[in-house]
């Protein structure tokens, strides 16, 4: 069963402890894209400019993702982000950001990509995501991420789309802002009361929150002994997790167990190496063998 998400796909500048790599591949949707491809096939929509390298393409495609639905804008640059970790590299410092043509990304789905049961929405705003469910006429599971950003500019917009999603992921500085709450349980709450069958609240290096009206649980993170960059971390926890359920397709909560594990243990491969590059080197069979270490990890 294919997956369909719809997001940014960028250049990145990315500068850590480890290195600093220039106009490498990123975007919430790609690093979404490669995780979930793990499982089943994807589904891309996004725009990009004329400075797109065609081999991103190739490699995007070589993965079983259709790109049909990556636009190229004639004239346009692709989407850019400069940033920097230290320390703990917890929390990105953006040095430069470029909307360029994802400034006018306005998402048109084809007939085929628009009779996709499971949809992930990629952080946007609202009103595109919105536009996009619109369009969804055949969808069955969405699940929708955001930020900050459209937290405090499009509340309202925000609020008549969780009332159309099945899922919510977020992290935890968020999930504050949207409810006003400290405490992330009752956070989590006040979420499920704006629409939504579950919430799931990002933590970084302490895992993720998990809850829905029937129940509440906490996935640890995966332990990394060499975090490279946290690029995408995020946006590969929800392809695994996406990707996952897609494939078995069903979304009860053992499912949705299931699914946050290996949601969790694709992204801490994912931060081992800039960009796409650890997950370029990384097979489905490793991804099992890890999760099956994590596994032992939580049983006692």
């Amino acid at each position: 069963m294919p997956l369909l998400v719809v997001g940014s796909v960028a250049l990145d500048s990315v500068e850590t402890p480890h290195g600093v790599v220039e106009n490498a591949l990123g975007g919430s949707a790609t690093f979404f894209s490669y995780a979930a491809s793990y499982f089943t096939p994807v589904r891309l929509v996004g725009v990009v400019g004329e400075d797109f390298p065609q081999a991103h393409r190739e490699m995007l495609e070589s993965r079983n993702i259709d790109t049909s639905g990556l636009s190229i804008e004639k004239g346009g640059r692709t989407f850019h982000w400069k940033g920097r970790y230290q320390g703990d590299m917890n929390t990105a410092e953006t040095l430069e950001v470029h909307l360029n043509v994802l400034g006018t990304f306005d998402p048109d789905l084809s007939p085929k990509f628009a009779e996709t049961p499971f949809v992930f929405l990629a952080n946007g705003s609202p009103s595109m995501q919105r536009k996009v469910l619109s369009q969804a006429k055949k969808r069955q599971f969405v699940v929708a991420d955001t930020m900050n950003f459209w937290i405090e500019t499009q509340r309202d917009e925000l609020y008549a789309l969780l009332r159309e999603v099945d899922g919510l992921v977020l992290n935890d500085g968020e999930a504050r802002m949207l409810t006003e709450e400290v405490n992330l349980v009752r956070a989590g709450w006040k979420v499920l009361d704006l629409g939504p069958r579950f919430v799931i609240i990002k933590k970084g290096e302490h895992g993720a929150l998990f809850l829905s009206r029937e129940e509440t649980f906490v996935m640890p993170a995966f332990p990394v002994a060499d975090v490279v960059d946290p690029t995408g971390a995020g946006d590969s926890f929800a392809g695994g997790f996406m990707g996952y359920l897609t494939s078995v397709g069903k979304t009860d909560l053992a499912s949705l167990k299931t699914a946050l594990a290996y949601g969790t243990v694709v992204a801490s491969l994912n931060v081992e190496d800039f960009s796409l590059r650890r997950f370029q080197r990384t097979q489905r069979d490793e991804i099992d063998r890890r999760l099956a270490t994590y596994r032992g990890m939580m049983s006692f």
